[in-house]
């Protein structure tokens, strides 16, 4: 069976995908902090590239990317440090507060289990205990039992350590010689194919420029409703923990459920009682149910052109496949499936095996 030259250079193509999604199925721990360096060099490079332009060759490209990537990561602390006035003025409510809800849950929680012959009976003295030792306000303290938890699980620490190293260093390389690093890209592209490749390109880069624009959308409308829900309910940290939630959210799921946490413990200490627990639960319910069947949906899903059902579907499925690197990736790599598919769907209808 002889092959045309098109289906041999698609059979090619769909070769070296296979071989991609194979690699980012092996190699997944290992590209995590790659990946995430891609995308953030990906978003920042236009910002470098205007820097650069009004430096009018007069500022090196190394100082615009020194610029961008502080910038950047001071953002990225300025988010980290929403949470500290949160711990800063819960730790010691925490450390008064256990013992009483521990308490409270032994005369109210071991009764009404023993019905069902359950028996339950909480060392309220061993709980006040724990408390007063690792739940200090001396943060020195606090910081000594989270560094010696942390040899249990050395390699863990060590892992995440070195990515947060790793990440800035490749972020800076990448930016640097993005430009450079597309080109030699493109020049593994057949001669013939290049037309064809950059109009596939521009466009897969408008999509995604949509989807980038879009998420900051819906991080910005949660974090405003998180804030203004809470506060309205009397919370005191309504605030640093609805933004902290809001801007978390650019990773599914993980940024939802820390938020969440954050909140429960904020209204547990605050209202002592029932009430913080089910005003949490119904604003971050409501807030989860607005951003997967609407905000994400219409507002990411809509810009990119995915269908709500394609997106919900991308998440679950990446995840699935490839863990927390896949939801990472979820929606920009079905932004760009989806050009390729709209650009084979095009293909095929003005094809001969379509029309006869």
């Amino acid at each position: 069976m002889q092959f045309t030259p098109t289906q041999k250079r698609t059979a090619s193509w769909c070769l070296i995908a296979a071989l991609l999604v194979l690699a980012l199925w092996l190699l997944g721990p290992v590209l995590t902090p790659f990946v995430v360096a891609a995308v953030f060099a990906y978003a920042l490079t236009p910002l470098v590239d205007r820097l650069d332009s009004l430096g009018r060759g007069r500022m090196p490209r190394v100082l615009a990317v020194l610029i961008v990537e502080t910038a950047f990561v001071l953002v990225l602390l300025s988010v980290v440090l929403l949470v500290v006035p949160i711990f800063a003025k819960e730790l010691p409510l925490l450390r008064e507060q256990v013992p009483l809800l521990a308490d409270r849950l032994n005369n109210s929680l071991g009764p009404w289990l023993a019905q069902f012959g359950i028996q339950v009976s909480l060392d309220v003295a061993s709980i006040k205990a724990f408390a007063l030792k690792y739940l200090n306000a001396n943060f020195e303290d606090a910081f000594g039992s989270v560094l010696s938890s942390l040899k249990l699980g050395g390699s863990v620490a060590l892992a995440i350590i070195g990515n947060l190293v790793l990440i800035p260093v490749a972020l800076f390389f990448l930016l640097k010689d993005w430009d450079r690093f597309v080109a030699q890209v493109m020049e593994l592209v057949p001669p013939a194919m290049r037309a064809s490749v950059d109009s596939f390109t521009q466009e897969a880069d408008e999509v995604l420029g949509q989807y980038l624009r879009g998420q900051l959308l819906v991080m910005g409308v949660l974090a405003i409703y998180f804030s203004v829900a809470l506060a309205l309910f009397g919370f005191d940290l309504a605030v640093p923990v609805g933004v902290f939630t809001g801007l978390a959210f650019f990773i599914p799921y993980l940024g939802f459920g820390l938020g969440m946490l954050l909140a429960l413990l904020a209204g547990v200490l605050q209202f002592g009682g029932l009430y913080g627990v089910l005003v949490v639960v119904g604003v971050y319910g409501v807030g989860q149910l607005a951003e997967s069947f609407y905000l994400t949906p219409r507002l990411v899903g809509e810009r990119i052109g995915l269908h709500p059902l394609a997106v919900i579907f991308a998440l679950l499925a990446f995840g699935q496949v490839f863990g927390f690197l896949g939801v990472l990736i979820a929606l920009p790599a079905s932004a760009v499936l989806l050009v390729a598919i709209r650009r084979l769907k095009a293909t095929y209808l003005s094809s001969k095996l379509y029309q006869n």
